[in-house]
């Protein structure tokens, strides 16, 4: 009975599915040593562990079965274990999914990660794994458990470290506020490796939420920082109001003003000349990672574009009869603030919310579609002068550097002939001074080949 208790335990199974395993294992060597077709009993005592086993009513030894029949009672014990073993492991982490565990890396698969659970193993696929991030054999490594499979001789378990849910874990494990719920992860963005976004808010107003996550001198944060190897990770005030949230969320860049287009699901938010690189970030990451957070589409604009399209719109709309300044007003109220936002969002928002009649409306819409060809053909027209600009700026400067490569070729030759860079420069042009010919001489007498040559 210790030995049933020692594999209950080691593989947390349990005992009487231990014991019932037994029972059929014993079962099946009879029938092999007697006959399938025989009556045949197996019985376990539960408190001494005595075998008792029968055979059509008569009592019969298990010593007595034979090497082959022990041999048969062998491998359905361990089938039968393994099974329930299987079972465990599959209920097990089928509760821990979502959950963090940690794990040491055993092998490499391919790309995938295979990393040793203790009863089991877990596998990081490429995929899921943090771009840049250098794993080695028997390092200790935390991740997410993603999913988990029943495969036909295995349970299959998928880990992660790149989904946004493997930060809200980490929160959990270093923010007692977050584990507790009273800080609350409203809203995530991430690119794996790279930088994440994440909005917080509090119900106890006497905690404050980002300070929190932060911790004494960054302390919380840094740790979560060292996890992820280094990654970014702003840490911005939740806001119901979406204007507020998408200024919160474009942070450290200064916001002058956001207008907002319901019917578009768009935010257009005006940043000054010097902080649009820093509103876009690397690459767009800062603005795509910002309208990942707040659900918004997000375009920056200059003082300059914004002012340009909000006066193009107001020209257009006043070569309409019918429609007013007030009415002008309230169509760019609406966020649209350019004839093409208008030709976008269509007739029925400003019968609805204008109260404009279709005929009025369809006119203002056609109007505003007109000239938003025109205004794509100027943008087509300006880009493509753009690129011949920078296409002949960039002739020059490689014309430029041929130049510099000849002259600095000249150069060299005077000062190996031991004349001045004046005297080889009349021997290069076609006036075939006697000085430039002495010149030409001196130098063949090297390198005649390569004089000759040029």
């Amino acid at each position: 009975m210790r030995i049933v208790d020692a594999i209950s335990r080691d593989k947390n199974i349990d005992k009487e599915s231990v014991l019932v395993d037994l029972e059929t294992a014993m079962l099946s060597a009879i029938r092999k040593a007697y006959g399938q077709e025989r009556d045949a009993q197996v019985t376990i005592d539960r408190l001494s562990g005595d075998i008792t086993a029968a055979v059509d009513g008569q009592a019969v030894s298990m010593a007595d079965l034979g090497r082959i029949a022990a041999q048969t009672a062998k491998q359905v014990m361990i089938q039968k274990i393994r099974e329930a073993e299987r079972g465990s492991i599959l209920e097990e982490y089928e509760d821990k999914k979502g959950t963090i565990v940690t794990g040491t890396v055993s092998r490499f698969e391919g790309g995938t990660l295979v990393v040793n659970l203790g009863r089991t193993e877990g596998f990081l696929p490429r995929s899921q794994q943090i771009p840049g991030e250098a794993h080695q054999p028997g390092e200790r490594i935390r991740a997410m458990v993603l999913e988990v499979r029943e495969a036909p001789h295995a349970v299959k378990i998928i880990l992660s470290r790149a989904h946004p849910d493997f930060i809200r874990r980490l929160f959990e494990l270093e923010v007692p506020e977050v584990a507790e719920r009273i800080i609350e992860l409203r809203a995530l963005a991430r690119e794996a490796g790279y930088r994440t976004k994440v909005a917080v808010t509090s119900i106890d107003t006497k905690v404050d939420a980002v300070g929190a996550c932060v911790g004494v001198r960054g302390s919380r944060i840094k740790n979560i920082v060292e996890e992820l190897g280094g990654e970014k990770i702003d840490i911005v005030r939740w806001n119901e109001s979406s204007q507020i949230l998408i200024g919160n969320a474009l942070k450290p860049a200064e916001i002058q003003d956001i207008a907002l287009c319901f019917e578009l699901g768009r935010a257009t938010v005006v940043v000054p000349e010097d902080q649009l690189s820093l509103a876009i970030g690397k690459r767009g990451q800062n603005v795509r990672l910002a309208a990942r957070l707040t659900g918004w589409d997000i375009d920056i604009l200059t003082p300059k574009e914004y002012n340009k399209g909000l006066d193009r719109l107001a020209a257009t709309l006043r070569t309409i009869e019918g429609i007013e300044e007030m009415v002008a007003e309230k169509i760019t109220l609406l966020g649209l603030i350019n004839v093409m936002d208008v030709e976008e969002v269509g007739v029925e928002p400003l019968m609805k919310e204008l109260g404009l009649t279709p005929e009025l409306a369809e006119r203002v819409v056609a109007t505003c579609a007109a000239e938003a060809k025109k205004v794509q053909a100027e943008m087509e027209a300006d880009k493509a002068a753009a690129a011949a600009a920078a296409a002949a700026e960039a002739e020059a400067a490689s014309a430029a550097a041929e130049s510099g490569e000849s002259v600095g070729l000249i150069e060299s030759i005077g000062e190996s002939s031991g004349e001045a860079p004046e005297a080889v420069g009349a021997a290069a042009g076609p006036s075939g001074e006697s000085g430039a010919g002495g010149g030409i001489e001196a130098i063949g007498d090297e390198k005649a080949p390569v004089i000759e040559a040029t």
